[in-house]
């Protein structure tokens, strides 16, 4: 570890998400075993071919079924080992869920993801380990940041008797599952105990906190001392708008204010209003978490319409529940602020080619402002390696992660500029395997 004397799987007690309750409260037994007989265990299972790990999901749900919950998680397993988390933070209904057979018959879905949960926390709870590390190969593989890619990597290469070094630039594992989920699907102490459950299940998985590759230790000597190096450090800062009063108080990067609130104090305390730039999920997510927080007046700015927003729509259809509201076809493009604070954004209106619309200028007021336009890509720090190609910011790979420079693989947000966490997990599996048969030269 670097120099921290926290544990890099434990964050304070003392949090802001903790006000948060559970958006989909987990199954009681009855209840999966109730769920899981519904199922019509498909033998084409679109479910499974919906999934980016393929779990068996037909397979899984029968050993619910039949109480066989210990085997319904290795099955699971298998295929994510962080199956806990996705379980909670996947987006089932654009995934698993919305591809079950029951949709096509007028009938309710099969919730899957709850499922999983109910034995994926079984298997947590009761501390079942299901992997062990396979015969030591004498090689070694770097694996930079210790979000979910990494972890699956690490876990996947270790079982093939692989050594394994995550080096990571925080003080805590998990990436973006402990500092970016929302609360209402998983908190960040739930996070970091799924990361230490998986350290926990394989021997031999190294952890070195602390570490910013690039700057406490070179590319190339990382290289050197490795036999292949996997590259998972996901995306970079917020992105901010740039225009008039961009320097006032009260402006946040989403994504920042997002880890302030997870692992400590946000600043919305005593605010009456928020507005929020974006219509992607994370601005989705902050929209939810604001009005979970008790500001009343939460408006989301989106240059584009309802229809076309990239944000789920589910999601933004529990904001408005929730009591939010949005300025469509809106610009953004400057604040005002009094005495060094701001206190509203300027905004115009935009034609169905998001085009300014003359004479349509205003301001909406804001108390806080919480930038959710994107974050810019890192995968340029690669870009003086030979053999690596950068595009718009992302690292370029074949299908397995393999770069094109002989033993650098990539795979999470750094490879696929911003997907879920099911998605980095199949990439680091996929890569780990890659990987292998590099190592090994199968």
């Amino acid at each position: 570890m670097g120099a921290s004397q926290e544990s890099p799987t434990s964050v304070k007690t003392d949090r802001s998400e903790n006000v948060f309750e559970d958006f989909k409260p987990a199954y009681s037994r009855a209840q999966a075993e109730a769920e899981a007989n519904r199922c019509l265990y498909c033998e084409d299972a679109p479910c499974t071919v919906a999934c980016p790990t393929h779990i068996n999901i037909p397979e899984f749900i029968r050993k619910i079924s039949t109480g066989n919950v210990k085997g319904s998680a290795k099955t699971i397993f298998e295929s994510n080992i962080l199956g806990m988390s996705c379980a909670r933070v996947c987006p089932v209904e654009v995934l698993c869920v919305g591809d079950c057979v029951y949709n096509e018959m007028d009938a309710p879905p099969i919730q899957i993801g709850k499922l999983q949960r109910y034995s994926t926390d079984k298997a947590f709870d009761e501390g079942w380990r299901y992997f062990s590390a396979g015969e030591d190969s004498g090689k070694k593989v770097a694996l930079i940041g210790g979000g979910p890619a990494s972890l699956a990597a690490a876990h996947e290469l270790r079982r093939h008797g692989h050594a394994t070094v995550i080096f990571e630039k925080a003080e805590v594992l998990g990436g973006l599952n402990t500092w970016g989920v929302a609360p209402y699907k998983m908190k960040a102490d739930r996070a970091v105990e799924e990361v230490q459950w998986v350290l926990d299940d394989i021997e031999g998985i190294e952890i070195r906190t602390g570490v910013t590759i690039g700057d406490d230790i070179s590319f190339e000597q990382l290289e050197k001392d490795y036999d292949a190096v996997f590259v998972g450090f996901g995306l970079g800062p917020d992105k901010f708008l740039k225009g008039d009063g961009d320097d006032l108080d009260g402006i946040h990067g989403a994504v920042d204010w997002i880890e302030d609130m997870k692992l400590g104090d946000s600043p919305l305390a005593g605010v009456g209003k928020v507005a929020i730039l974006g219509g992607g999920n994370t601005a989705l997510d902050v929209v939810r978490e604001a009005r979970g927080l008790g500001v009343e007046d939460v408006v989301m700015i989106y240059r584009g319409t309802e229809a076309g927003m990239p944000g789920y729509k589910h999601e933004w259809s529990a904001g408005k529940d929730a009591g939010a509201t949005a300025a469509w076809k809106t610009q953004p493009v400057g604040y005002v602020g009094e005495n060094g604070k701001v206190t509203g954004v300027k905004c115009v209106k935009v034609d169905g080619a998001k085009k300014p619309i003359d004479g349509t200028e205003h301001v909406i007021a804001a108390d806080v402002v919480l930038v959710a336009i994107g974050q810019s890509k890192i995968g340029d720090l690669l870009g003086g390696l030979d053999g690596i190609t950068i595009e718009w910011g992302k690292v370029v790979t074949d299908d397995s992660g393999f770069t094109g420079r002989p033993g650098w693989y990539a795979g999470g947000d750094c490879r696929n500029g911003g997907k879920e966490v099911v998605n980095a997990v199949a990439e680091g599996k996929a890569a780990a395997l890659a990987i292998d048969a590099y190592l090994t030269g199968a």
